[in-house]
């Protein structure tokens, strides 16, 4: 990419159609899905009551992460997010592996979601694994087609979507309240204190999310004014959300929350009554839905910036200005996961692999991206002092996450290739022309 590129990125055509609402709606959309389902069940079992002190850390983490990714996107508004700051900090090499890592995580996190999600209709249902790859593959087409017709749909839907889940969320919280129980805090950590460390990583999945809304931010009418007040609206609404229902699991369900399957549709069934299965099915679709919607969006736009900018083939790079949609970057990103899924389902390996490979891709994302914010946001400012922060927990966070990097490596090492492979071309062309 020439440096004349480079320096226009933070010019890019802004004027989207996206409001703070629907930004609003995209990011809960991103960051509170699936793992609000199944994961504080996992949490408790794995650290008791103390497991919310896990959900509180990295509920106080979402605050400067969201914070220094929306600084950066209000600041370069590009189709490209965290790939871009990357780019105008460390060069086209470090964006590439950023780019790769983001666009290619989401055909694996898709699918696992997906199928979860499926896993909660066949209990529903019945019909087993058949129902389960059914219904991650009805998602996968209904994601694909939203997109495909534009922001605008994308938007609305998205919208009407988070206000459903909002509410569902409180209607489980506020319906379980009654049957509250403050001895269920004792003993408050079973296993120990050093447990809550176990039990924040696998929340970490749960909050996967506050980079994917940076590749929309040019489709933002005033993104310098509408995407910080998105995300700011966005971290009080998960945060929120995620303690509500964590404290109701937690305090309502006592000792058995760690061995349901599905505790959030026993605090509905225990509040307001109804079948516990359909109860599960209807929230793991409204949750897999709205997130799939909001990371398909996201790496469309990224895969076409991808293209724009030389780290990925051309033929991606139509859709990538504000306003157009990348059906191309699309079809690439849904052709992908859905045989990420078919191999899911054919090896009968389950979601949770695609998650932490998934999980291994986006803490290096957030490592490089807040990075890269260190050296692009004003020293001194709000969000400078948001990004060392951020930096900091995410690195322990990177250490945390154990042999599922290579994958985000493998990736790195196919960006490098492709970029090498790619130069080599062009300097045989012109040798040829010369």
């Amino acid at each position: 990419m020439t440096d004349s590129l480079i320096e226009n990125s933070s010019t890019v055509r802004t004027g989207g159609r996206l409001t703070v609402a629907q930004g609003t709606a995209l990011y809960v959309g991103a960051v509170l899905g699936t793992g609000v389902i199944a994961l504080p069940a996992l949490a408790a079992e794995a650290a008791g009551p103390a497991s919310l002190l896990a959900w509180l850390a990295l509920v106080v983490l979402s605050m400067p992460l969201a914070a220094t990714f929306a600084a950066l996107g209000a600041r370069y508004p590009d189709a490209g997010g965290v790939s871009t700051y990357v780019r105008n900090a460390f060069g086209p090499r470090a964006a590439a592996i950023v780019g790769w890592c983001f666009y290619f995580a989401v055909p694996a996190g898709a699918p696992a979601a997906a199928l979860f999600a499926g896993g909660y209709v066949a209990a529903a249902l019945g019909g087993g694994g058949t129902t389960t790859a059914v219904t991650g593959a009805i998602l996968i087409v209904v994601v694909t087609v939203t997109n495909a017709l534009g922001l605008r749909v994308s938007g609305r839907v998205q919208l009407v979507l988070a206000a459903l889940l909002v509410a569902l969320l409180l209607t489980a919280v506020l319906a379980a309240l009654p049957h509250l129980r403050w001895d269920n805090l004792r003993p408050f950590a079973p296993h120990g204190w050093l447990a809550v460390g176990p039990a924040a990583a696998l929340l970490v999945w749960s909050f996967a999310g506050w980079e994917a809304i940076t590749h929309l931010a040019a489709d933002f009418r005033r993104p310098k004014r509408d995407l910080p007040r998105a995300a700011t609206i966005a971290v009080v609404v998960v945060g929120v959300l995620y303690l509500g229902v964590a404290g109701a699991t937690v305090l309502v369900l006592g000792p058995a929350a760690g061995e349901s399957e599905a505790p959030l549709a026993e605090l509905l069934a225990l509040g307001i009554g109804g079948e516990v299965h359909l109860l599960a099915a209807v929230a793991a679709l409204l949750l897999t839905l709205g997130t799939m919607n909001a990371y398909f969006a996201g790496a469309a736009k990224l895969g076409a910036a991808l293209g724009r900018d030389g780290a990925l083939p051309a033929w991606l790079d139509r859709g990538s200005s504000a306003g157009e949609v990348p059906r191309r970057s699309l079809l690439v990103v849904s052709v992908l996961a859905a045989v990420a899924m078919a191999v899911a389902v054919a090896a009968g390996i389950g979601p949770k692999p695609l998650v932490l490979l998934t999980t291994g891709c986006f803490v290096l994302v957030y490592a490089l991206g807040t990075a890269a914010a260190l050296r692009l946001l004003p020293r001194g400012t709000r969000a400078h002092r948001s990004a060392l922060f951020a930096l900091v927990a995410v690195t322990a966070l990177l250490v945390m996450t154990g042999w599922y990097l290579l994958w985000p490596l493998l990736l790195a090492a196919g960006a490098l290739l492709y970029l090498r492979l790619r130069r080599s071309t062009s300097d045989a062309a012109a040798s040829g022309l010369g």
